[in-house]
């Protein structure tokens, strides 16, 4: 009897220590009092979905499809003359329309990481200061001409999935918003 007590005991035990270690090591990660202050000081803007046309040889071979969502400033989110999505819409396609960020023939050229600082200086630079602190490259895909043909034309041939762009590092944008990120309001 005593041997079923104290292994009952030794039971109990074993069990409410692994659950404390494991409550000790799942908790979240202590941010450091800078780290909290910046993200404090920032708001996650979803983006939209764009559509930009591929211009070569003076006619539309195809379509980037891309959503990029932002991280940036309160302060500077407060200054804008326009909603802070209005205006990276129309600088995205400012910068993407007719440029070679991405090269659909040799997508081996292309690199993700300096897609998004390239992104991110044409946005502050147009803004006038240091408003997006951060890109994020939800989708990126290309839409080629064969399925626009097949849309234009009403075939029912099977829709095939947009491809999506992968950098020469094997990055395929696919970046998340953070949970429990603050989204900007539609009117700022």
């Amino acid at each position: 009897m005593l041997k079923l007590v104290l292994t009952g005991v030794w039971v109990c035990a074993v069990t409410l220590g692994s659950v404390y270690f494991s409550m000790q090591y799942a908790s979240a990660p202590v941010l450091s009092d800078a780290e909290a202050d910046r993200r404090a000081s920032e708001e996650y803007v979803p983006g939209e979905i764009i559509t930009v046309p591929v211009i070569e040889d003076g006619a539309v071979q195809g379509y980037f499809l891309a959503k990029l969502s932002f991280s940036a400033t309160r302060e500077g989110i407060a200054k804008l003359h326009a909603p802070l999505r209005q205006v990276v819409t129309d600088e995205l396609y400012d910068m993407l329309v007719g440029s070679r960020f991405v090269d659909v023939a040799d997508t081996g050229t292309f690199d993700l990481p300096s897609f998004k600082v390239a992104v991110k200086d044409g946005l502050n630079k147009k803004l006038g200061g240091e408003v997006i602190t951060e890109v994020l490259v939800e989708q990126l895909e290309y839409l080629g001409k064969d399925d626009m043909k097949r849309v234009a034309n009403g075939n029912n041939r099977p829709y095939q999935e947009p491809v999506p762009v992968v950098d020469k590092h094997g990055n395929v944008a696919s970046d998340k918003i953070p949970e429990g990120a603050v989204k900007a309001s539609s009117g700022h």
